[in-house]
C-alpha cells in the first residue's frame, strides 16, 4: 500500500510516522524548502500541558504525552521540557481546573507570593493555577524526529491531488488545505509573536479570558530565553502572502511582559509570524472523503496533539472503504 502525505508540518509528520511504524510505503510532499517558516510548525519551542477546561481535551492531551514518550524513546531525543504551565485567570472558573480535577491531572492553586516566586505578577484578585506536567516541545526537533527515515521531498508543491500516485492521499496542508477543499470553515490568520531575554527557565504561562480560552501566552525559548504572544490575534490573511510582524502586537506583547513577568527584560529583542488555520469551534478536521482523508485545522493548539492526530490520520488512512 502507497500513501502520500501532502504538507511535512507536524501533523504531516506524525501521521508519516505512524504510517511507517506499521510498514507503510509513504512519501511527504511539502511545497517549501526544508526548515522554512512560512507554515505553521517551525520555530524551537511550543507549549505543551494536558490543562483543558474540557475533559475530552485532556484525555487527548494525556493520549499524546504517551506518544511523545515513544517517540522520544525511538529516536533517542529529548523533546519535551517540562518545566510546569501556569494559568492566570481574574477567577478560578475560568481555569482548566474542572478539567483537570475530572481526569485526576495533579494541579493547585498558588499563593500569589508563590506565583512570583516562579516568574509571574498576578493582578490583584487573579488566581494561579500550576501544572506541573505542563511545558514545552521542541517543535524543530520534534518534526526532525518524526520525520527521521522518512522519503520527504522538499520543494514538491502539490496542486491536484488526483495526480498523485498514491492508493490514499493524506492532505496535511495547513494552511493551504482550503486550496483543496474551499468548502471547510476555516479562517487563516497572521499571528505575531516576540522574543525576550530571561535568564532562568520559566515555566509556560497562559492568561485566560472569561470564556475559558487563551489571551497571552509565553514559554521557554531556547535561544533568546522567551517567547510571548497573543493568542487568536492577527488578522485574516492568505497563506502564500509574506507577512511581517504586527508592530501593534509587538507593543501590546511587551507591555504585557513588562507588567506580568518579572525576571524578563520587557524590549522585544525579535518579532516573527506564524499562520493560524481555525474552525468556528477551534477543533480539528479529521474526515475521509474517498482516497482523500483531511487533516486540519491545528486551530492555534494543536502541536502538543500530533502523536494521537497522527495516530487518528492513519488510521483513516488505513481504514477499508
Amino acid at each position: 500500500m502507497k500513501v502520500a502525505v501532502v504538507g511535512a508540518g507536524i501533523m504531516g509528520a506524525a501521521t508519516a510516522w505512524q504510517l511507517a511504524r506499521r510498514g507503510i510505503d509513504v512519501v511527504v510532499h511539502e511545497q517549501f524548502e526544508e526548515g522554512h517558516a512560512r507554515g505553521s510548525s517551525h520555530g524551537r519551542s511550543r507549549i505543551v500541558r494536558l490543562a483543558y477546561p474540557e475533559p475530552e481535551w485532556v484525555r487527548l492531551a494525556a493520549e499524546a504525552r504517551e506518544g511523545w514518550a515513544e517517540l522520544e524513546q525511538e529516536s533517542g531525543m529529548r523533546l519535551l521540557e517540562l518545566n510546569g504551565l501556569i494559568e492566570i485567570a481574574s477567577r478560578r472558573e475560568h481555569t482548566s481546573a474542572a478539567g483537570l480535577e475530572a481526569e485526576g491531572v495533579e494541579h493547585s492553586f498558588l499563593t500569589p507570593d508563590e506565583a512570583r516566586e516562579l516568574g509571574v505578577v498576578l493582578p490583584e484578585g487573579w488566581v494561579a493555577l500550576h501544572e506541573p506536567s505542563g511545558g514545552i516541545g521542541l517543535a524543530d526537533e520534534a518534526r526532525q524526529a518524526f520525520l527521521d527515515g522518512i522519503d520527504v521531498r522538499y520543494g514538491s508543491r502539490v496542486d491536484d491531488l488526483d495526480a498523485l500516485d498514491a492508493d490514499v492521499v493524506v492532505v496535511t496542508a495547513g494552511s493551504w488545505v482550503g486550496r483543496f477543499f474551499p468548502d471547510l470553515p476555516l479562517k487563516v490568520t497572521r499571528e505575531t509573536v516576540a522574543f525576550f531575554r530571561q535568564e532562568t527557565v520559566p515555566p509556560s504561562i497562559v492568561e485566560m479570558h472569561e470564556n475559558r480560552a487563551h489571551a497571552m501566552f509565553s514559554l521557554h525559548d531556547p535561544v533568546y530565553g522567551l517567547k510571548v504572544g497573543a493568542h487568536h490575534a492577527g488578522i485574516e490573511t492568505d497563506p502564500d502572502d509574506v507577512g511581517e510582524p504586527d508592530a501593534a502586537l509587538v507593543e501590546r506583547i511587551a507591555a504585557w511582559v513588562a507588567a506580568r513577568l518579572p525576571n524578563a527584560d520587557p524590549t522585544p529583542l525579535l518579532a516573527e509570524t506564524c499562520l493560524y488555520t481555525t474552525t468556528p469551534d477551534e477543533r480539528f478536521i479529521l474526515e475521509r472523503r474517498g482516497r482523500i482523508v483531511i487533516g486540519s485545522a491545528c486551530s492555534g493548539h494543536g502541536f502538543k496533539f500530533a502523536p494521537a492526530v497522527g495516530k487518528r490520520l492513519a488510521d483513516l488512512a488505513l481504514t477499508t472503504t
